[in-house]
C-alpha cells in the first residue's frame, strides 16, 4: 500500500479521463453515486460505439445526484440509499434497482496486503468511535491471530460528500452496534467523530494510500482495480467471507424485490453463510412526468441496453447484475410509472444495436 500514489491514482485518473472523454458528445445526462461508477462507465463506453449515443454521468456521490434530479438539471438520478415511498411520491419520482454490488474496508498496514486481514461490524464500529486506537489492539489480533500487527496508531478515513457508500456503511455499522447507531447513525452523510474527510472513492483510496496505518472504506470494484489492500469480514451468520461476486449475489439472494414498494430494500449484513455484509443495489431516479420526455425515453433505453448486455461486463468488474425476474418487474414499471415516454425498442432490435 505504500507505493500506491503513482502507479495507482494513474490508473484511477485515466478511468475518470476516459468516461469523460465519452462524456463530451453524451446525450444522456445523469448525476449521483459513485458506487456504481466503474460499471456505468464500462456500459457507457460500450453503447457509445454501438449507438453513437454518449452518457455524461457526473460521479458526485448518492446526496448531489438526489439534489440534481429534484432540480431537474439532469436526466436521472442515481443513488445507493434508496428513497422511501412516500418521499418518491412526494417529489414525483420513480425509482429502480440498476446494479448489485459491495463496499469493502481497505487498510493502509506495512505488510498486509488485500484479504489478510479480517475484522468484524463491532470492531469496525469501534475504530470509527475512537474507542479502537492502534493496529495491535487486542480485539483486532483476536480476529488475526496469525498476522503480526504493528502499534501504529490507526487514521480513519471516511468520506466527507453525501455519499451512497457513506450511507451503506454507517448503516452497516449502525446494525452492528448499538451505540454506533445511537451516536452517529446512517445516512449519506454523518458526523464522524474522528478521522480524516476526503471526497469520493478517489478521495478515500487516495488519503488511505497516502496515510500509514490509515482504514477507509471504497466501492469494491474500485478496490480491486487499484489493487488495494481490503479486508476480509465475519458476517451475520459468525462466517468470514471474502469480498466478490458470489459472496454479494448471496446477500442479494435473500431479496423480497416483490414486497418492496418503490424498491426500497437494503441489502446490508443479511442472512446466509456465504453474503457479504455491506452489499447494496444502486439505484437510478427518473420522473413519472418527464420535464423532457424524449430524453428521458433515451435514458430507459440505454438502461435496458444495459440489462439485455451488460451482465458479463457486469460480472467482469464484480457487481452482481439484476435477475431476470426482477428486470421484468422493473419495465413493467417503467411502463406503468412513466407517462409519456416513447415506445421502447423491441428486444431483438435492443440485442442488433
Amino acid at each position: 500500500m505504500n507505493s500506491f500514489n503513482a502507479k495507482r491514482m494513474l490508473v484511477a485518473v485515466a478511468g475518470v479521463v476516459a468516461f469523460a472523454g465519452a462524456a463530451q458528445a453524451a446525450d444522456i445526462s445523469g448525476a449521483g453515486a459513485t458506487f456504481p461508477y466503474p460499471i456505468y462507465s464500462k456500459w457507457a463506453d460500450a453503447y457509445r460505439q454501438k449507438t453513437g449515443i454518449g452518457l455524461n454521468y457526473q460521479s458526485i456521490g448518492s446526496g448531489g445526484g438526489i439534489k440534481q434530479i429534484k432540480a431537474k438539471t439532469v436526466t436521472f438520478g442515481a443513488t445507493d440509499m434508496p428513497l422511501k415511498p412516500e418521499d418518491l411520491k412526494d417529489a414525483g419520482l420513480v425509482q429502480f434497482p440498476m446494479i448489485i454490488g459491495g463496499v469493502v474496508p481497505v487498510v493502509n498496514i506495512k505488510g498486509v496486503q488485500a484479504g489478510q486481514m479480517v475484522l468484524d461490524g463491532a470492531t469496525v464500529a469501534s475504530i470509527y468511535l475512537g474507542e479502537i486506537t492502534k493496529w495491535n489492539d487486542p480485539r483486532i489480533q483476536k480476529l488475526n491471530p496469525k498476522l503480526a500487527l504493528p502499534a501504529t496508531s490507526i487514521a480513519p478515513i471516511y468520506r466527507s460528500d453525501g455519499s451512497g457508500t457513506n450511507f451503506l456503511f454507517s448503516h452497516y455499522l449502525s446494525q452492528t452496534s448499538p451505540k454506533f447507531k445511537e451516536t452517529i447513525g446512517e445516512n449519506t452523510s454523518v458526523q464522524w467523530p474522528i478521522g480524516i474527510g476526503a471526497k469520493g472513492n478517489e478521495g478515500v483510496a487516495s488519503m488511505t494510500g497516502q496515510t500509514d496505518g490509515a482504514i477507509g472504506y471504497v466501492e469494491y470494484a474500485y478496490a480491486k482495480q487499484i489493487k488495494m489492500a481490503y479486508c476480509d469480514l465475519v458476517n451475520s451468520a459468525g462466517k468470514t467471507v471474502a469480498p466478490s461476486g458470489e459472496s454479494f449475489q448471496a446477500a442479494a439472494g435473500n431479496a423480497d424485490w416483490g414486497h418492496a414498494p418503490g424498491y426500497y430494500l437494503i441489502l446490508t449484513d443479511q442472512q446466509g453463510a456465504g453474503s457479504w455484509p455491506i452489499t447494496g443495489a444502486s439505484f437510478i431516479l427518473v420522473y413519472g412526468t418527464p420535464p423532457d420526455a424524449v430524453a428521458t425515453g433515451e435514458a430507459l433505453k440505454f438502461f435496458d441496453w444495459a440489462y439485455r448486455n451488460g451482465a458479463k461486463m457486469a460480472a467482469d468488474l464484480d457487481y452482481v447484475p439484476l435477475p431476470e425476474n426482477l428486470i421484468r418487474q422493473v419495465r413493467a414499471t417503467w411502463k406503468a410509472e412513466i407517462k409519456g415516454v416513447p415506445a421502447m425498442a423491441s428486444a431483438s432490435d435492443t440485442k442488433r444495436m
